[in-house]
Order: C-alpha cells, then sequence, then structure tokens
C-alpha cells in the first residue's frame, strides 16, 4: 500500500525520517512499535504506545477511551491508519493531548448521564477535526495570518508570495488530510490551527523544530479547543506546494472562496 505514496511531496516532507524505519518492514506494525519503543511514548495516566490490531478493539467501546485506558492504539492495515500511526511517532506530545482532552470528555458526559458515547460532544468534536484533518501555520507575520483567516488568498500566497515563504510554515497534522493528499485534488482544505511565533523559530532546523513544535502545540491544546478556533486553508494553495500557483489559479472561488459576511469562523 504504500507504493502510491509520492514522498517527494513537500507536505510529506517532515514524516519521511519517521516513515523510513517502517516502510521497508516485513512486519510494520511491528516497527511502529519498535519506533515507540526507543522514543519511550506513553499516553497521559503513563501506559505505553502500542500499536494493536483492530480486533483488539472491544465492541461498543469508544476508540479514544480504550487508548485512554490501555496505551494502546488500534491500527487497521490502510494508510489512514499508517498516517495517523506516523503522526503519533511524529507529534506524541500532542497526540497524547488531544487524547486526554478527548477521554477527560467521555468521562465528563458520562457523569452527566450521557452514557451513548456516540454522542460526541463539542470537545470530542474538535478534538475529531483536529486529530483527522488539522494543518499546523506557523508564523511570524499576524498581518499573513489575517490575511489567511479573512480569505484574502492572492494578497498572502501571491502578492506578498516571498514574505509567506519567508515567515510562515505550513505542517500537516490531520492522518485524513495525509490520506487525501495522497492522490491530491485541488480542493482539499485543511482546519487550519494557527501558531504565532518568534524569529527564534526559524533559527532552528529539522527535529528541533518538529520537537518544539510538538510541544508548543500540546500546551496551546492544553486548556481545551473548539470547532471556532479553526480557519479553512486550502492546502495545495501553500506556496510550493503546486504547479502553475498564479492569479488564476487563485482566482478559483469554487476552491479559494471569498469570505461571507456572515460567517463568524476564524
Amino acid at each position: 500500500m504504500f507504493d502510491t505514496i509520492d514522498w517527494t511531496k513537500p507536505w510529506l516532507a517532515p514524516l519521511r525520517l519517521v516513515a523510513d524505519s517502517v516502510l521497508h518492514a516485513a512486519d510494520w506494525l511491528g516497527a511502529l512499535n519498535d519506533a515507540t519503543n526507543t522514543l519511550g511514548l506513553h499516553n497521559h495516566r503513563g501506559m505505553p504506545i502500542r500499536f494493536v490490531p483492530q480486533a483488539e478493539l472491544p465492541p461498543g467501546t469508544a476508540y479514544e477511551a480504550f487508548i485512554s485506558a490501555t496505551g494502546r492504539v488500534p491500527t487497521r492495515e490502510n494508510l489512514h491508519d499508517f498516517f495517523n500511526a506516523l503522526v503519533w511517532l511524529s507529534f506524541p506530545k500532542t497526540k497524547i493531548q488531544l487524547n486526554a482532552l478527548q477521554s477527560a470528555a467521555l468521562e465528563a458526559s458520562r457523569q452527566s448521564n450521557l452514557t451513548n458515547q456516540s454522542r460526541r460532544g463539542p470537545v470530542r468534536d474538535a478534538a475529531t477535526i483536529f486529530d483527522e484533518n488539522a494543518a499546523l501555520l506557523v508564523s511570524r507575520d499576524v498581518a499573513l495570518v489575517e490575511s489567511l483567516r479573512t480569505h484574502a488568498w492572492q494578497h498572502a500566497w501571491l502578492a506578498h508570495r516571498d514574505d509567506f515563504i519567508r515567515d510562515c510554515e505550513v505542517w500537516l497534522f490531520g492522518h485524513a488530510l495525509m490520506e487525501k493528499l495522497v492522490k491530491p485534488f485541488k480542493s482539499i482544505t485543511a482546519h487550519a490551527w494557527v501558531l504565532i511565533v518568534d524569529d527564534a523559530y526559524f533559527e532552528m532546523h529539522g527535529e528541533a523544530k518538529r520537537r518544539w513544535l510538538d510541544a508548543a502545540v500540546a500546551q496551546s491544546l492544553a486548556g481545551g479547543l473548539k470547532t471556532a478556533d479553526f480557519s479553512p486553508l486550502p492546502v495545495l494553495g501553500v506556496p510550493g506546494w503546486w504547479d502553475r500557483q498564479d492569479e488564476a489559479f487563485y482566482g478559483d472561488t469554487t476552491v479559494f472562496r471569498p469570505k461571507r459576511q456572515n460567517d463568524r469562523s476564524n
């Protein structure tokens, strides 16, 4: 299944180092667990993280609750769960924080006698969106971020293209988003989570930058999250992520939609 992935794509570059140890393994699930052992990964309850077959998830048990209680991550042999595992290895602190939020929301539902675990609630909804479809928009230029929030796509990505390349980065986090981008199409849109950074961030490189980002995102989630915290981001508009990003490309309003006057989202 890995043969369909084009690792030369810029949005996959941060994952390649982690993926290399898994891609050619005869037992890729075992290779993932070797990596978790090396990293010493534990969930928010101190349980070691282990990737296990989907069949180990008991019927009627919520996926997030199972991970919280056991440290075991049910994993199917498909690209969706493969990318999920790579995100665990790349952004472990953030994944742990998300699972802690989801677990707390489940517990709150039980305390309120909402015993139906299929009733997700606003925190679980937002955490699931983050887990599945988030992109991290990292910037030291608040004005460019505001341009994207207000859907001034051509201003941020065409008129100020060089500024964006110098002062901003986009890191994929959502594993469903990564799966969709195996066969990319123009309208793929992420839920952007914004982090404003200073110049010191851009002086870091490679693994040091990824580790710092993981810790910063996890900390930003510690107080909770809601769906209004996200901003839409058509990811193939990111400079350098697609061919012929000219005025006509960004002028396609079916993808790069103008901000609606009654749109209250960020």
